[in-house]
């Protein structure tokens, strides 16, 4: 039976996740609750200022319904990465919010706003599936099914006719195929890998 402090450093892994949810949280309730819109500082495509929504809009949200809808498949995604690779957690996340909102800005429609995580959610949801394909540790490959079944399905919306207006189909696009490079860059590095018996 695991002590507290065993229990205590297993779920460390995990802080990374709860904070940034923790801040996408606290800025929605402060945008409901003051005067202003902070979703204005999201990414405004090939615009020079809209470039600090790169870092900005993941943490961003239409309203506390896109930001629920964002919230569990983060916190399962996440929470599945930063286990199976806790040292390597903020690369993978930072690669997919820079590299997929970079493309947003360089390629999204002009005179519009993305914002909200779900570039992010669909970069973890590819990260994990890519890194079950290139590893092939038995782990990694019951993940990559498990959240393939689970999640899978909203792969449709990285597809313009899979989305509902106002929904950034490139926002999922991108995130999906930067998900996929985080794979290669991070997915068979040994460093920080929770090691499971073979």
């Amino acid at each position: 039976m695991s002590s507290p402090a065993e229990t205590s450093r297993g779920l460390r892994p995990l802080i990374p996740v709860v904070v940034l949810l923790g801040v996408m949280w606290l800025l929605e309730i402060l945008d409901a609750a003051l005067p202003g819109d902070l979703d204005q500082f999201g990414i405004e495509s090939r615009d020079v200022d809209g470039l600090t929504g790169v870092a900005a809009s993941p943490f961003l949200h239409a309203d506390f319904a896109h930001l629920m809808a964002n919230t569990v498949p983060f916190l399962i995604l996440g929470s599945i990465v930063a286990l199976r690779k806790p040292r390597r957690f903020w690369p993978i996340v930072i690669t997919i919010t820079v590299v997929g909102g970079f493309a947003v800005w360089l390629l999204g429609p002009t005179n519009t706003v993305t914002i909200g995580a779900s570039g992010v959610v669909f970069g973890l949801l590819t990260y994990l599936i890519t890194a079950g394909i290139l590893t092939r540790h038995w782990l990694d490959v019951v993940i990559a099914v498990g959240v393939l079944f689970v999640y899978g399905g909203i792969l449709i919306g990285a597809l313009p006719f899979g989305v509902s207006s106002g929904v950034s189909w490139l926002a999922h696009l991108t995130g999906a195929a930067a998900g996929v490079l985080a794979a290669f860059l991070f997915a068979r590095q040994p460093d920080g890998v929770v090691h499971v018996p073979q």
